[in-house]
């Protein structure tokens, strides 16, 4: 039975991209199983997911095909199996519900993932990781320990080979250096009420403005508090994708369905953490 691998790009917009990829993969016997591509019209830039059913055989010569087109229309690619597991560290402070959730959704098999370590700030759940098998770095973090700390949480990322770093509840605002160092590699589930009432506390921000509408949104880390491009569309989803859209202040914010129950889960897009990404996220609270 052939395997199914997915293929993401982004790059400049023009003329016959769509038909060269799907050209490529059709001379080599790739069978299109999922295709979702956007345009950011405001920055010129195409973004395309292509996920296709491929035998085994005939991995290393799609790799060299997609890396020549790819070259040829200056755009960044990542080709991976569609059922490997991500590597991904978790970041918690004292509030350990998404920590909790994560950690069954992993053990249950429900979400696509490899958690290879928690870190935290504190010391609350070194017994809930013991629990799971799971590595526990305990980083004290103070003002004037930050750049050691952060230095630190970067090694333990390295050292795991993450592919992904997600905020579950971490209380503390990353530094410029760390969030250019994690680009397009840390994500933030927040509430849907992004632009508005971002920081502590947007639930009860927002109660006292009288707003009756819940949900969440999917962001990267940014050096901009809250201010990171949405993460829509499953790069690896198990199920369909949500189509990619970019940050538009004059249109309403769309709200994401429940995507963690399905196990929706992403690799980060090539040139992750600019205008317009894409990929699927489980649903969990990170900071609010």
């Amino acid at each position: 039975m052939p395997d199914a691998l997915i293929l993401t790009l982004s790059g400049p917009d023009r003329t016959g991209i769509v038909h060269a990829v799907t050209g490529a993969l059709a001379e080599r016997g790739g069978n299109i199983t999922d295709a979702a591509q956007f345009n950011d019209q405001s920055t010129g830039q195409f973004f395309m997911r292509v996920q296709f059913d491929l035998p085994e055989s005939q991995w290393a010569g799609m790799r060299d095909a997609v890396g020549t087109l790819a070259t040829g229309m200056q755009m960044k690619w990542q080709l991976h199996e569609a059922h490997a597991r991500l590597r991904t560290v978790l970041l918690v402070s004292k509030l350990g519900h998404c920590l909790n959730d994560l950690l069954f959704r992993y053990k249950s098999q429900l979400l696509p993932l490899d958690i290879c370590a928690v870190v935290s700030n504190h010391r609350d759940f070194y017994q809930l990781a013991a629990s799971y098998d799971i590595a526990f770095h305990h980083i004290p973090v103070s003002a004037a320990t930050k750049p050691q700390a952060e230095a630190r949480l970067l090694e333990i990322v390295e050292q795991e080979q993450a592919e992904m770093v997600v905020l579950a509840r971490y209380m503390q605002v990353l530094s410029n250096d760390l969030c250019r160092a994690l680009a397009g590699r840390a994500i933030n589930i927040h509430h849907s009420f992004l632009p508005s009432f971002k920081g502590a506390k947007p639930y009860h921000q927002a109660h006292d403005r009288g707003v009756k509408i819940i949900g969440a949104t999917a962001h990267y880390v940014t050096a901009d508090l809250d201010e990171g491009s949405d993460h829509r569309t499953g790069h690896r989803s198990r199920g369909p994708c949500l189509h990619a859209r970019p940050v538009d202040p004059h249109r309403p914010r769309h709200r994401m369905r429940r995507a963690g129950a399905r196990g929706h889960l992403a690799r980060p897009a090539p040139g992750a953490g600019q205008r317009a990404q894409d990929g699927g996220v489980p649903l969990i609270d990170a900071r609010d």
